[in-house]
C-alpha cells in the first residue's frame, strides 16, 4: 500500500539536545486540543500506534506525521516561533515540511534497516524470559518473534492487513537504558525483513518518543 507521511523539521540558533519527553511535553501543552500530539484522552493513555512521533536525529528535531497526524502537523506548523525544552529555549530560524507517498507493507524484496535510535522490544514479562534464555540463539529467536509482532501491530494501527508471512532476522546488540528511574534493556544495530517501512517510522515500545526509529540501508529482491 501507499502510505502518506509528513516530515516536519526545525533548525534553531542552537543544536537540539535529545530530550524527547520535553519535546512532546511542549507540543502537548501548547496544543492540548490535538490528542495525536500526546495520546491522552482526559487522564487515560491511548494505546495505539502513534500517528505523531518525536525524534532528534543528528541534532535535528524531526516530528513525523502519519495518516491523521499529517493534518494536525499542518495545523500547528506556523503557530510557534520558539520551542522550550526543559530549561532551554530554542528560537526557530528555519522550518520545513515534506509530504511523501511511500510504499508500506509486505514485499517481494528484502529490506535491510538500521536503528537510528534504540529499539525497545521487551516488556516486563518477556524481559524475564530473555534474561533467562539458555542461549544467544534462543534470545535471537525471541527478538525475531517480537519484531514480527511489532510489524503486525504497526500495520494494524495504520489500517494495513498483512497478506502473508513476515520473514525477518535481527542483528542487534543489547545495552542498558533508563527512563524515569526505571532500568530496562534496549538494542542497537539493525534487522532485515520482507517488509517495506518508510524511513523515520518507529517500531516497538515508545515509538512516539523516538525509540526504534528505522532507516533503510539497502535492499535486494528475494528470489
Amino acid at each position: 500500500m501507499k502510505l502518506k507521511t509528513l516530515e516536519m523539521t526545525f533548525s534553531s540558533t542552537k543544536e537540539f539536545k535529545e530530550n524527547i519527553l520535553c519535546t512532546r511535553g511542549f507540543f502537548a501543552t501548547k496544543f492540548t486540543e490535538y490528542v495525536q500530539l500526546h495520546n491522552h484522552i482526559t487522564d487515560k493513555f491511548v494505546y495505539s500506534y502513534p500517528t505523531i512521533q518525536y525524534k532528534v536525529i543528528k541534532n535535528r528535531l524531526l516530528i513525523l506525521g502519519i495518516n491523521e497526524g499529517i493534518g494536525v502537523l499542518k495545523e500547528i506548523f506556523d503557530d510557534f516561533d520558539k520551542v522550550r525544552l526543559g530549561d532551554t529555549e530554542y528560537e526557530i530560524i528555519q522550518r520545513s515540511m515534506t509530504i511523501k507517498n511511500q510504499e508500506f507493507g509486505l514485499s517481494d524484496k528484502i529490506y535491510f534497516y538500521e536503528f537510528l535510535t534504540l529499539w525497545v522490544p521487551l516488556n516486563q514479562e518477556n524481559h524475564e524470559k530473555f534474561v533467562q534464555a539458555k542461549s544467544r540463539e534462543e534470545q535471537k529467536e525471541m527478538l525475531r518473534a517480537i519484531l514480527t509482532g511489532n510489524l503486525l501491530s504497526m500495520s494494524k494501527g495504520i489500517g494495513y492487513t498483512v497478506p502473508d508471512r513476515i520473514k525477518c532476522d535481527v542483528d542487534v546488540q543489547v545495552t542498558k537504558s533508563e527512563y524515569k528511574d526505571v532500568n530496562f534493556l534496549s538494542f542497537y544495530g539493525g534487522f532485515m525483513a520482507n517488509f517495506c517501512i518508510p524511513d523515520y517510522m518507529g517500531i516497538g515500545k515508545s515509538a512516539a518518543m523516538g525509540k526504534g526509529t528505522v532507516k533503510k540501508i539497502r535492499v535486494y529482491r528475494d528470489n
